[in-house]
Parts: structure tokens; sequence; C-alpha cells
């Protein structure tokens, strides 16, 4: 009589962003449980952009680990930054406004942080960065950008690949960690504790 194969661990996805999903699915992986985490994402007094991803990211594989204890999870946490200063998400439209009028012409950081947790308790995660720089924007610009709706829930009030990739004159580092997963570091931090798809 043949042994029969274990049981692959289930992989949950601790976001609830449709983007971090088509991410996953370009790498041909695909979550069996969607199971996001309802964190406050405030910076600490004087907490650096890349500290506030790794934490905010293990935070929530970690919250999202208690439910789901017999599962891989993998969170991940988004912050745009502009020197030391985080841009958030914005609460509406006039935030989203000045916040793409600060970005006008500049370079920012895009910071990922990624965290896996395995059933067995065991951690892992990773930082992944990008530098962007958008053309100067003018009212116009403005006005199609925020008229879209795509700054809503996202971190700087923009979504590369949506409208704001016109906009973007140069990228260096990661594009998938702007868009919210870096695939290449989380396949990593998954294969490394472990998990392995179908």
């Amino acid at each position: 009589m043949t042994p029969e194969a274990p049981l692959r661990a289930r992989l949950v996805l601790a976001s609830a962003s449709p983007r971090r999903c088509e991410l996953l699915a370009q790498a041909g992986v695909t979550p069996d449980l969607i199971s996001p985490c309802d964190l406050d994402e405030t910076p600490a007094p004087g907490e650096a952009p890349r500290r506030l991803a790794a934490r905010l990211a293990l935070a929530k594989a970690r919250v999202a680990a208690q439910a789901h204890a017999d599962a891989f999870v993998l969170a991940a946490d988004t912050v745009v930054a502009l020197g030391r200063r985080v841009m958030g998400k914005p609460d509406d439209e006039a935030q989203a406004r000045d916040m793409l009028g600060h970005l006008s012409g500049r370079g920012h950081r895009v910071i990922t942080g990624v965290a896996v947790r395995a059933p067995d308790g065991r951690e892992a995660a990773r930082l992944a960065e990008a530098r962007v720089r958008f053309k100067r924007l003018d009212a116009e610009d403005v006005s199609a950008l925020v008229g879209s709706g795509e700054w809503r829930g996202v971190a700087g009030g923009y979504r590369i690949q949506g409208r704001a990739g016109a906009c973007v004159m140069d990228i260096v580092g990661s594009y998938t960690a702007v868009v919210g997963l870096p695939l290449y570091e989380s396949l990593c931090l998954l294969r490394g504790l472990g998990w392995r798809a179908r």
C-alpha cells in the first residue's frame, strides 16, 4: 500500500488588496484564504519609514496567524516616503491633491515590508524598496489622477499600475514592491520556511 502524500499547508494572505492577489496570480500562486488585518498604521514618534514598513508587515502576519495557526501567513505593508516623511493613505481628495503636489517633480521612496509566519511559528521578513521620480505635475495631471479615484486606500495617493504610471519618469528598484507585494522576496520567504505550491 502506497503511503499518502502529506497535505500541503494552506496559504493565507493577510490583505484585502486585490493588487496583491493579482501579483501572486502573476507568479502562479493562489492563496487559499484572504484574511485582512485591521491595524493602526500610525507611525510611532520618530519611526523611520523602513522600520515602519517592517513592523507593520510582521504585526499583520502575527495577527492573522492567531486565527490561522495551521497555515502559512503572508503579510505586507507599503510605505511611501518623501525623505523621512511618511505619505500615508489620503482620507479625501484634498489630501490626495496635497500628496501629489508634494511628489510632483521629485523623487521618493516606496518601501514594502513583507513577512511570512509558518505553521510551526517560525517567522521571516524582508524589505524591498524602489526609488520613483514623478514628472512635474500640472493642474490637469493632478485633476486627472484625483478624478480617477485611484488614490483611495493607497499610500502616497497613487497607483503606479494605474494612471500615475504615465507620470513616472524613472524607477529604480522593485516594481512589484511599488504595486504592493515584492514577488521575489515573498516567494523566497515562503519557500525558505517550507511552503510549496500544489
